[in-house]
């Protein structure tokens, strides 16, 4: 089963339509603003629209959107009123107004719903507010920026477009708010995959099936999974979720991200260019990021403290942003208390923690397009039938071929 793009286009083309506002029931939501009530279709409901003349009329049954049109208007507007669908869906997504957070859930055997449910992304850190070097932030934001404007050159290339993203580093260190800045910067939907709900290789691939495009494809923990063989996932079947015969073919649109707490232990078929796009470490915290956090939790761009704080750093002593930033919170009303109890942590709790993670950035350019990359080192990152004649747009269609699809390994 997957997921039809275009019952998608139409559920945010009516969704859209102030005749949504006439129906009997509707589900109301909150915005991003505080004040602000959006309006979806309830099911059951039906939701009128105009079109060149023609009356024509929606009833959002389960999971399957009907058209009720006049016969007699079918032929002269129904096509150029699905092309119009599809422009204006097209234009309500690049505004995008709210994006979702997909998880995965245990398979039911109910074919109708799915195995994704969703929630608003709310998550509100971006790259403005991440503790990391501002030339390896401008890095990122440009390998991104130039991954979403590169459909053409990808298919020039005769390659899919797709971009692979591995994420390591001790917990604590910004990897999630790392995804969610990325996500709030492409303005695209997460899916959060839990392998500890997926059944088999095959259920993994159905997973990716059903997810749309513009999309982050998230797993995390992904070397304690493949270590403690927590999961029915194999190894065979992890490297083709990566760059198989399926992904290539329905992977389009789509930044794949894996997060490790390392990867010295993990199997280097995975790692290998064309699986990997761009290798990112997330270290413990270093001074550089320190200052970054004292700013943005406390207002501090300098303090008569800082230079005994980066004495400590460079004696090899460090904790995790996530360590530091909650110190920084509980103390916030006295920025001279949170710095000591920093200090104190660091003394007592981050001794020699960081003796093994200092080092300096290197970049290394790779060659694959839109400028590959990878990074090493302390100073990288911090932190959706009579009168009428019936069409039905329903919101997957089988693929009886899949059982067909092979494997590239």
């Amino acid at each position: 089963m997957q997921r039809n793009q275009f019952y998608h286009k139409v559920l945010v083309y009516l969704n859209s339509l102030t005749s949504i506002e006439d129906s009997d029931f509707t589900n109301l939501f909150t915005g991003k603003k505080s004040n602000e009530i959006v309006l979806h279709l309830d099911q059951n409901q039906i939701i009128e629209d105009d079109f060149l003349g023609a009356k024509i009329f929606w009833i959002n049954e389960e999971e399957t959107l009907v058209l009720k049109i006049r016969k007699a208007d079918k032929r002269r507007v129904l096509r150029p009123y699905l092309q119009h669908i599809d422009t204006v869906s097209d234009e309500l997504d690049e505004k995008k107004w709210e994006l979702k957070l997909y998880v995965n859930v245990v398979d039911n055997h109910d074919g109708r719903k799915g195995r994704w449910r969703s929630v608003p992304f709310t998550h509100p850190s971006t790259f403005d507010t991440l503790a990391m070097e501002s030339d390896l932030k401008n890095k990122v934001k440009s390998d991104l920026h130039s991954f979403a404007k590169a459909k053409q050159y990808y298919h020039r290339l005769g390659r899919v477009w797709k971009r692979s993203y591995l994420l390591y580093g001790p917990s604590g260190t910004g990897k999630s708010s790392f995804v969610a800045a990325m996500a709030n910067f492409l303005s695209y939907d997460v899916y959060d995959i839990d392998l500890s709900k997926v059944s088999d290789d095959s259920d993994l691939k159905f997973l990716l099936l059903q997810s749309t495009s513009k999309s982050l494809i998230v797993i995390e923990d992904l070397d304690r999974f493949l270590s403690e063989k927590s999961t029915a996932v194999s190894l065979s079947g992890i490297l083709s979720f990566m760059d198989g015969i399926l992904t290539s073919s329905c992977g389009e649109e789509r930044v794949m991200v894996f997060t490790m707490n390392g990867k010295d232990h993990v199997d280097p078929a995975i790692l290998r260019p064309g699986r990997i796009d761009v290798h990112l470490h997330f270290p413990l915290c270093n001074f550089t990021a320190f200052k970054t956090l004292a700013n943005s939790y406390l207002g501090l761009k300098d303090h008569k403290l800082f230079p005994q704080v980066e004495e400590i750093f460079q004696n090899g002593a460090s904790l995790s942003p996530a360590e530091i930033s909650e110190l920084m919170i509980a103390n916030r009303n006295s920025p001279s208390r949170a710095l000591k109890t920093v200090i104190n942590a660091l003394q007592t709790d981050g001794d020699g923690r960081g003796a093994l993670h200092i080092g300096r950035r290197s970049v290394e350019e790779i060659g694959e397009p839109s400028g590959v990359f990878c990074t090493e080192g302390v100073n990288a990152v911090k932190e959706f039938k009579k009168l009428y004649g019936l069409l039905r747009v329903k919101s997957s269609r089988k693929s009886q071929s899949l059982d067909l699809i092979g494997r590239q390994n």
